[in-house]
């Protein structure tokens, strides 16, 4: 009996426990919808929650002990906020925007500071609306149907009158009609709504702050907000490899970026590592809940997700080496140029051209032999990339400029290497059994494997001589017949292998170079073109880059590494390291070490005897490495490349003055960048190298016998 009565007791309360949340319920819903329904309905009515996009801290650049390439600066932004600025009606709203943007404009003019002008039509002087000059891309995105929506042949004055219609300005005067429909036509092109603001100006100064906070109440929607602006370092020491920001340029472009976060107005990297590492740099975007009344007032704001900044790269790049590069090459080149005009002059071995009259150009390269890291990547004539950037009748006068500075010479300049080049052709010769280091080949200054042939000669009379002495002197005819017995489809397979005539993998991009073969010649391919390209003439060209990485390969015993202008990855705040960057192996010459030591006995001997002897012979640190003059279209380019110290490589280095024309202004840049290297020296304020060390030898001022 008390068990059954225990059952019924389980059983009522087992039925009465839903029937009492059900009960809780409903009259939570009658509270709601009943009794204080309106009140509820009322708070919906005059609210809105939207949620606003909160911009990441971006990563920043630094060189490989920490030195700033491209950081962010803490400064001011004016901004518009729709949220802010919002009316009981439309019409309302449209009108308190024109004259907020009115009001905004007089006092940044009254202040000298500049808003975001990009509006293609100026006002002349008769009063009357024109296109601005060189702005034909522009034009035509404003004559685009999202603005405009005219013709291609609708004048300045039709567009005018579509945009001052579609944005409802009235009231004004011809100047501030233009100046309203200029901010509102940025601000649809950047799709400025509830939850994209529009930036009106940028890096405005602390005082302007001030003034537009006192003037808060007659700007509705206006703020100024703490932002980051990049800021670049030395913007003329590697300007191609750091990169540069822009905004996004097309709708195709946000079309592709749009689901990744970006909105029209972002900025983004579009060049260099700011390009190739965009995803790390940019960070992760942050959300907040912004709700406002009916009225456009701001009720609250509430972060849901914060932002989290960007990583920050360093890079292999040191500063101080790279300035050395850069004032070298500058000062030698026109050293290379003035030597040449003046031998011009005088008619110099009866001839007025190909003295190096024509030098404007050159690039270097400093590797790390041990990581493959880019210690420095000079390329000269260089230019100001924030400059180019910001002014266009600079960047157009780069654009016409001798020498074309746009172009990074270390990693995409192709260059006729010359005799630089011989040392890939022994080790091949060596590896595939065409030659062995006791080969005697005879040079008597003309080769005579081929009957009248006038035109294979070399520029001394040799002898009998082997490798090591082929090397040292540069021999054609040992080389002539060294690369007939080898054929050219086995000496482009070991150029491969050695990092030319393919790309070395820096993260920046550059110049595969070009590979000698019947494939430049239309398939016609005869035993002369590969003399030439035996050489290092025929239609061969590479980087300094990747001479560089020719002359680490050899210095590795035959293993080449992948060559990397990023050192680590860290954190913004420079504390966690993320990824440290370790040697990669590209690939393996597959050259035995004891032919691969011959070699380097040759290249040595470069040095200590051959044509390298007078400027680097005596350098207290014991360098190998070759020289080169190429033929070409004009006075002769001029190769060095090399390692030191011989014994236990570090570094190794390429330099090329294109029509250089002799070795001489050549080898001073390779004198310059061990000094830099190994002494320490440094260029001073007014851009002269200096030596803080007295025990170098080195001297840029010495010159050298001519190849």
């Amino acid at each position: 009996m008390e068990d059954k009565k225990k059952s019924k007791g389980r059983m009522l309360l087992l039925v009465l426990m839903p029937l009492l949340i059900l009960g809780v319920y409903v009259l939570r819903l009658y509270d709601w919808q009943i009794l204080n329904g309106a009140s509820w309905l009322a708070k919906a009515d005059n609210s809105t929650q939207t949620i606003v996009t909160m911009e990441a801290a971006r990563g920043e650049i630094l060189d490989c002990n920490g030195n700033p390439l491209a950081v962010n600066k803490t400064s001011y932004s004016v901004v518009f906020n729709w949220l802010y600025m919002k009316q009981e009606t439309y019409e309302e709203t449209i009108k308190t925007e024109n004259a907020t943007i009115l009001s905004l404009i007089k006092l940044l003019d009254k202040e000298g500071v500049e808003w975001l002008d990009t509006l293609p039509i100026t006002i002349d002087e008769n009063g009357s609306y024109q296109f601005k000059e060189d702005s034909e891309r522009e034009i035509n995105t404003l004559k685009g149907k999202d603005y405009a929506d005219v013709n291609s042949y609708a004048t300045a004055d039709i567009c005018m009158e579509n945009l001052i219609k579609k944005y409802e300005v009235e009231g004004y005067s011809k100047e501030e009609t233009r100046d309203i429909v200029s901010v509102r036509y940025n601000m649809v092109k950047e799709q400025f709504d509830t939850s994209s603001p529009y930036t009106f100006a940028e890096d405005i100064p602390l005082d302007l702050v001030t003034v537009i906070s006192e003037n808060s109440s007659k700007l509705p929607g206006v703020t100024v907000e703490v932002t980051t602006s990049r800021e670049y370092y030395d913007t003329s020491l590697i300007p191609q490899i750091v990169g540069q920001m822009g905004k996004i340029s097309s709708q195709e472009e946000y079309e592709e970026l749009k689901d990744k976060g970006y909105s029209y107005d972002s900025l983004l990297g579009k060049s260099g590592i700011e390009e190739a590492y965009e995803d790390i740099l940019r960070g992760k975007a942050g959300e907040k809940m912004v709700e406002t009344t009916s009225t456009g007032q701001l009720a609250s704001e509430t972060v849901t997700k914060a932002p989290e900044a960007g990583n920050t790269i360093y890079l292999t790049i040191d500063s101080d080496l790279q300035r050395v590069a850069n004032a070298s090459l500058e000062k030698n080149i026109k050293a290379t140029r003035e030597n040449g005009e003046a031998l011009c002059e005088q008619n110099y071995k009866g001839s007025d051209s190909g003295w190096g009259e024509d030098c404007w150009a050159g690039g270097a390269v400093v590797l790390d032999v041990k990581t493959g890291g880019v210690l420095a990547a000079g390329s000269a004539p260089g230019y100001d990339s924030v400059r180019a950037q910001e002014d266009s009748s600079y960047y157009a006068s780069l654009l016409e400029q001798e020498g074309n500075p746009l172009v990074n010479k270390a990693f995409s300049g192709a260059f006729t290497p010359g005799s630089c080049f011989k040392p890939v052709v022994a080790c091949a010769a060596l590896e595939e059994g065409c030659i062995t280091n006791s080969t005697v080949i005879t040079c008597r200054r003309k080769y005579d494997r081929f009957e009248n042939d006038n035109y294979h000669t070399c520029l001394g009379y040799h002898g009998p001589i082997t490798l090591r002495t082929a090397l040292a002197k540069s021999c054609n005819i040992f080389f002539y017949e060294t690369g007939y017995r080898l054929g050219i489809d086995a000496l482009d397979l070991y150029c491969q292998r050695f990092g030319l005539g393919v790309k070395t993998g820096v993260e920046t991009g550059e110049s595969a170079g070009i590979l000698a073969g019947p494939d430049t010649k239309d398939g016609v391919w005869r035993d002369g073109d590969t003399l030439n390209a035996a050489i290092g003439q025929s239609d061969y060209a590479f980087t300094p880059l990747q001479l560089a990485t020719m002359a680490a390969t050899i210095a590795n015993d035959g293993t080449r590494l992948k060559t990397t202008v990023i050192k680590q990855i860290t954190d913004y705040t420079r504390t966690d390291v993320i990824q440290e960057i370790t040697p990669t192996v590209a690939d393996t010459v597959e050259v035995s070490k004891e032919n691969i030591g011959y070699v380097k006995e040759g290249m040595e001997a470069v040095v200590t005897e051959g044509t390298a002897q007078t400027s680097l012979g005596n350098y207290p640190v014991k360098v190998v490495g070759k020289t080169g003059t190429a033929q070409t279209n004009g006075s002769d380019n001029v190769v060095f490349v090399g390692y030191a110290p011989a014994d236990n490589p570090e570094i190794a280095v390429a330099v090329v003055l294109d029509h250089g024309a002799t070795s001489s202004y050549c080898q001073n840049v390779v004198i310059d960048l061990l000094n830099a290297y190994f002494y320490d020296a440094t260029v001073d304020e007014d851009g002269n190298i200096t030596m803080p060390k007295q025990e170098s030898a080195g001297n840029s001022s010495s010159s050298s016998s001519e190849e």
